[in-house]
């Protein structure tokens, strides 16, 4: 069996790979990925929580309901993330942050 530890420190350099991305990168695509990498960081720590927490190997399933409903959130994220990067791309032709200096087209 695979310790707690592992899965925590698996989760946080996920967690860290993607927040570095939201920070360093310009692209918005590109900064939606990670933002989803960093959901799935949330939801590796919270299954691995609710293996740990099992008694005489049974494990509890709440962190584990609750990770689909963060999976289910993410994917509307996704949709609409997506159509406010197409909606941003037909208006100023480029997905990139630094053309977003003003609100005004």
């Amino acid at each position: 069996m695979v310790p707690l530890a592992h899965y925590l420190i698996f989760s946080g350099i996920l967690f860290a790979i993607g927040l570095a991305g939201v920070i360093i990168r310009r692209n918005i695509i590109v900064i939606l990925m990670c933002l989803e990498m960093m959901l799935s960081a949330a939801n590796v720590t919270l299954v691995a929580f609710s293996r740990a927490r099992g008694t005489e190997g049974i494990p509890v399933y709440d962190a584990q309901v609750l990770s689909l409903f963060i999976v289910a959130v993410a994917a509307a994220e996704v949709a609409i993330g997506l159509a406010l990067i197409v909606a941003m791309f037909r208006a100023r032709k480029s997905v990139e942050t630094t053309s977003l200096n003003t609100l005004k087209d």
